[in-house]
């Protein structure tokens, strides 16, 4: 067994982790790990110390914290609306997601019902950001296979789309409490429909690099996450659907629109539990994705309304305080609000998933093969600034 750990930098270089001089000169029993162009760990980054024996790893330690972002923190200073600003920034794969985890915990302690477009656009905006966010992840795909089953592409079109209706390709900065700061007219949802289609035809280009022997020879019983450690770590979304925990909140605890779709929602379940299912499930949720915004589509064409309520400049949740869990692409995404009956809260905290599924790696790595890390690391969802929270 290695007396010295080995340490693996995932994702860019921060200040001061390396020497800014010649950040290509590793320090000696360091090695960077590359997921590729396009997946999330480029943002960020995360440090493993793992100690092996021959190349299979018998201890992992996990490092984060290196960006500080402090973002509870900085909820109990701001107002409600400035809150939802920095919401959309700590799962920046996936910011529509913390935009309305934020407001539906507001409108739940103010009673407060949004309009029914607003619902459906809602729900709509969800499910586009959740097949963004999976494009992110299955870049992955693209590297290891030196072929792009058209990801990049439909990425791209979906921020441009994106941008078509709030102003902004990344952050759309859409909801507020109450509904929504944008409507979406018959052109730009006609657009979205076709991209849903599009989603379907790559989801199934993906699916089968994914299950080609040359790519399951990489993947296949590599990282398996058992059930017992996706309970004892929280793991939710997908890596937990891929080791037969079938939990979806959309199913389970309907909001928005879901107690209507629920039809459409039949979350893949893969019993393999390794990297090869945790990307294959990845690429099937882009299907049932595609076929909920569709769903949503049929309903906002050609029936116009109000999207929003109402409300005073300065919002004022009533005292008391809610706790309200979203189902998001990486897992369970959940909001604890506190309020005094303040125009700040008095404490809001955040359920991250990335949190979870990062700290289920001291046990996940146990055993893997250090040519293994790849793949297992490219397997398990996560964004940094949804761990440094």
């Amino acid at each position: 067994m290695s007396h010295q750990p080995l340490r693996v930098l995932v994702g860019s270089l921060a200040p001061g982790v390396l020497p800014s001089t010649q950040p290509a000169k590793l320090p000696t029993g360091t090695i960077m790990l590359d997921l590729g162009p396009e997946h999330p760990s480029n943002a960020g980054l995360i440090e493993l110390q793992l100690w092996t024996q021959g190349d299979v790893i018998t201890t992992a330690r996990i490092v984060v914290g290196a960006m500080h972002r402090g973002a509870e923190k900085l909820f109990e200073v701001r107002d409600y609306r400035q809150i939802l600003m920095l919401a959309d920034r700590h799962d920046w794969q996936a910011p529509f997601f913390g935009e309305l985890a934020v407001a539906l915990a507001c409108e739940q302690l103010m009673a407060l019902a949004v309009p029914e477009r607003a619902v459906w656009l809602r729900t709509l905006l969800a499910e586009h950001t959740r097949i963004l966010s999976h494009c992110g992840f299955l870049g992955y795909v693209a590297h290891r296979t030196r072929s792009d089953p058209g990801l990049r592409r439909l990425r791209e079109e979906l921020r441009t789309q994106t941008l078509g209706l709030t102003g902004n390709r990344i952050h759309p900065m859409a909801t507020r409490v109450g509904g929504l700061a944008v409507d979406a007219d018959d052109v730009w949802l006609r657009a979205e429909r076709q991209l849903a289609q599009q989603t379907t035809e790559v989801a199934d280009a993906v699916l089968t690099m994914i299950d080609s022997t040359l790519f399951a020879d990489l993947t296949s019983g590599v990282g398996v996450l058992d059930p017992d450690t996706i309970r004892q770590f929280g793991v939710s979304g997908p890596a937990a659907r891929a080791s037969s925990v079938a939990v979806d909140l959309r199913l389970q605890r309907p909001y928005l629109a879901y107690g209507e779709l629920g039809g459409l929602i039949t979350p893949p379940v893969r019993r393999s539990a390794d990297a090869q299912s945790r990307l294959g499930v990845l690429a099937e949720e882009l299907t049932i994705s595609a076929s909920l915004i569709i769903a949503c589509t049929d309903r906002l064409i050609g029936r116009p309304g109000p999207v929003s309520v109402r409300l005073g400049k300065i919002i004022r949740v009533p005292e008391g305080e809610a706790y309200l869990a979203i189902e998001a692409p990486l897992g369970i995404a959940g909001v604890f609000l506190v309020s005094r009956g303040e125009k700040t809260p008095w404490r809001l905290k955040l359920r991250t998933p990335s949190f979870n599924n990062i700290s289920s790696l001291e046990r996940l790595l146990i055993g893997v093969h250090t040519e293994a890390l790849e793949a297992t690391l490219a397997s398990v969802g996560y964004v940094v600034g949804d761990i440094d929270k």
